[in-house]
């Protein structure tokens, strides 16, 4: 019983941190492309 517990656990533990990881990496990815936009929003009003 208590080898089940452990494999069931471990893999909950291992997918709950993958769905982290991607969750984190998608976060990252739109934060950067927010800040790409805006970046290109303040070339366009201030052309140099």
């Amino acid at each position: 019983m208590g080898g089940y517990a452990a494999y069931v656990w471990s893999s909950y533990g291992v997918s709950a941190g993958v769905l982290g990881l991607c969750v984190a990496t998608t976060y990252i990815r739109l934060a950067w492309l927010k800040r790409q936009l805006r970046r290109r929003e303040t070339e366009l009003d201030d052309p140099k």
